[in-house]
């Protein structure tokens, strides 16, 4: 028995004896039979979930019903009543990274996630933890998690609760209890960067699970485990694998044929499915969209060329066999890092007249997808958002018209929507009242380059060829850059048409395929996930601590309650006792937003403190979190005693293994690990030791002997001196 079963299991006899001594007047309550059985703990069945709208008291999925549309019928708060909202109640995670799940709500209970795979049960009337299931992962894993310990939510299913850890092994636990009753490690070779941050997804009688690390080394792939046992029932790889091995299934070998045959294998091919798995009971299909390439620069990756299945696809698999029933590429031969892992929407529509069952879907590419979710034929595809990569779809074939600009083969290319995407794993949602989508977008450009002339592979860590510069003409992680290549990067004509970064709300018709409104702000970051009801509301929050309620028809600014807890999450709705709630993770995450907030954010300004918060019609104020004390001074450092060279090579090094965790040294304080800057002299003495020896990793903090030697970590200590004496000296002048 683990030590989470140990501590569960002590609680729950705890509490059984508790209550078995409780003799008081209110043990029994009146006209209540005492042979009265309560519903089973997450007895989530098929028929409740088919009929998830009439019963909207519940939230059974992490998009409300099996579609995922995050829409719920809920209506008593609506336009009229959602000014009288309060606080009903609040949960610490006593966890400061991004949470960006959705929770689960069924019979009164609350199942959600957070950082590391962690899973909550909690009174869904009270916020009380009725348990706590920590995964323990090895700190190791993260390395290898391109964007923050994150998960985006769990499964419930007749009785249990399934998980993802980030390191890769998923859980069955007991819904009652949170007893383990099964894990599988689902990581194939751990060799290589994968990690897990996606939500599993129940499918009949399998429980089907992706993973993460395009932009390591992964082979992206898809498996499915009997629900009850654990076993695995199929797996379904995305990327062939090299020419001189045999293909797994048959579907490689048509994959095959869209790839050189001396592509770059041995970086693992990427495609990794880590978010946006939905599954069809009535078609019993899965659908699965695929991540970016490894290599990016397809010129690298594919000499020849070629779409490269199954990249940055979606993928309808039968559930039972693991078979692919067809498959549809949003984006042939990727290389802008354009993943199609944004969560999907099922639904129906009346398109040209008759009435289809649609899969929508709006992913990074900037296009809007509109398809035939029985057969993959595609009926629409539209701009939702800037887009120079490719000037339209042809609905003909189904192939965008790809812009030669868009290629930076020969030299730096300018390319919107950025790597981020102009939507990625915040949810959208879809209001079957008013028939749009509400879409959190984000617009921005960014400028691509690879430097490298043949890529060197480097197991198990970022190998993507490729680098990106922001509008700032930041550059991170590459390597000496020739003369003739900055010059090119210092054009100005090569930033001219980029649209200028902003993010925003944006209600969309997947029919006439056009926006009917949309609210925006001034940075591409703050796009919280999404809640629509039957209260013509959409609910959202943002980065600056607030959640915002609009009306979901022409997109006002109906009420706004002050967190401050930075929220990314989808809120969702749900009713106890006639009473409504609607309820938010709230800590800002994914990529730089939990390391390096900006100034203008609730985690700034308060810290990244999770929460979990309720909110219900006459609830009480938010209270907020103290305000975080001005920054101490830089001490002073010790003084730098490595040549120019060494400090160069350093900055290198910490571009490639560092920053993502610690960009704090770009200027950006407030993050949720260390300031390197602000060493101690202590710190500065065991620094060798911290990151050969692994002193730190209880903290988290992952040991590199295996990456980096002695003449490595001098480097980076040494650029990291030099970067602390500009910034001491800088506010000492």
């Amino acid at each position: 028995m683990t030590f989470n079963q140990l501590r569960i299991a002590f609680a729950a006899v705890t509490l059984a004896a508790l209550v078995a001594c409780d003799d008081s007047p209110s043990s029994v309550q009146p006209g209540v039979a005492l042979d009265a059985t309560p519903p089973a703990s997450g007895d989530i069945t098929r028929e409740r979930l088919l009929n998830a709208s009439r019963a909207p008291e519940n939230w059974l999925t992490t998009g409300f019903d099996s579609g995922k549309s995050h829409f719920s019928p809920l209506a008593r708060i609506n336009r009229t009543t959602v000014s009288q909202l309060g606080l009903a109640w609040s949960y610490e995670t006593h966890t400061n990274r991004g949470l960006e799940a959705t929770p689960i709500i069924v019979d009164g209970v609350l199942f959600t996630s957070g950082v590391n795979g962690r899973v909550y049960a909690l009174d869904a009337v009270t916020g009380a933890e009725r348990w706590l299931f920590d995964p323990q992962i090895d700190p190791q894993v993260n390395r290898v998690a391109c964007c923050d310990a994150v998960n985006r939510g769990v499964a419930v299913w007749e009785g249990r609760v399934y998980v993802a850890a980030l390191d890769g092994r998923l859980f069955a636990l007991d819904a009652a209890s949170g007893i383990e009753l099964w894990q599988v490690d689902t990581i194939i070779d751990k060799t290589r960067g994968y990690s897990s941050t996606g939500a599993p997804e129940m499918a009949g009688d399998v429980v089907v699970i992706g993973n993460a690390g395009a932009e390591y080394d992964a082979r992206g792939y898809v498996s499915a485990y009997d629900r009850l046992t654990g076993e695995l029932n199929w797996r379904f790889y995305i990327v062939p694998g090299p020419a001189d091995q045999p293909y797994e299934h048959i579907e490689l070998e048509r994959a095959a044929t869209t790839w050189d045959p001396n592509s770059r294998f041995d970086v693992g091919g990427g495609g990794t499915a880590w978010d946006g798995i939905v599954y069809d009971p009535e078609l019993n299909l899965v659908y699965v969209g695929t991540g970016n390439a490894a290599l990016y620069n397809r010129n690298e990756r594919s000499p020849a060329g070629g779409d490269n299945l199954y990249l940055s696809s979606i993928l309808a698999i039968n559930a039972t066999t693991g078979r692919l029933a067809w498959h549809y590429q949003e984006t042939p031969g990727d290389q802008w890092d354009y993943t199609a892992t944004a969560p999907m929407i099922l639904t129906q529509l009346t398109v040209g007249g008759t009435q289809r069952k649609v899969l929508l879907h709006a992913p990074k590419n900037g296009f809007f997808y509109v398809l035939d979710r029985a057969t993959g034929e595609l009926l629409s595809a539209e701009k939702f958002a800037p887009a120079n990569w490719a000037s339209h779809v042809d609905l003909a074939t189904g192939r965008p018209a790809i812009s030669t600009a868009a290629d930076y083969a020969d030299g730096p290319a300018l390319i919107y929507p950025w790597t981020g995407g102009a939507h990625s794993w915040n949810p959208m949602a879809f209001s079957p009242m008013t028939g749009l989508v509400y879409i959190p977008i984000a617009e921005a450009a960014i400028v691509l380059f690879d430097p490298t002339d043949g890529h060197e592979y480097h197991p198990g860590q970022r190998n993507t060829s490729t680098y990106g510069m922001s509008y700032s003409g930041a550059i991170f992680g590459a390597p000496e850059l020739s003369e003739s290549l900055k010059a090119k990067l210092a054009a100005p004509e090569l930033w001219e048409g980029a649209p200028a970064p902003r993010g925003g709300l944006r209600a969309w018709d997947p029919v006439a395929q056009q926006a009917r409104w949309e609210v925006t702000w001034a940075q591409p970051y703050d796009h919280g996930g999404v809640l629509a009801t039957g209260g013509d509301l959409v609910v959202q929050g943002g980065l600056d601590g607030r959640l915002n309620f609009y009306d979901a028809e022409n997109g006002a600014l109906l009420y706004s309650i002050e967190t401050g807890s930075s929220i990314i999450a989808a809120p969702a709705t749900y009713e106890v006792g006639g009473e409504q709630y609607i309820v938010v993770m709230a800590a800002a995450g994914g990529g730089p937003l939990a390391f390096a907030p900006p100034p203008d954010s609730a985690a700034y300004k308060y810290g990244n403190q999770g929460r979990i918060l309720a909110f219900k019609l006459g609830g009480e104020p938010v209270s907020l979190p103290p305000a975080l004390p001005p920054e101490a001074p830089i001490p002073l450092p010790p003084p730098v005693s490595a040549s120019t060279e060494t400090i160069t090579r350093g900055a290198r090094l910490f571009g490639d293994h560092c920053i993502r965790c610690h960009p704090n040294t770009v200027d950006r304080p407030r993050t949720a690990s260390a300031d390197l800057r602000r060493m101690s002299a202590a710190t500065h003495a065991a620094f060798e030791q911290i990151l050969l020896g692994g002193t730190l990793q209880p903290l988290g903090m992952p040991r590199w002997d295996d990456v980096l030697d002695d003449e490595d970590v001098t480097a980076i200590h040494q650029y990291l001196i030099t970067t602390a004496r500009a910034a001491y000296d800088a506010e000492n002048d």
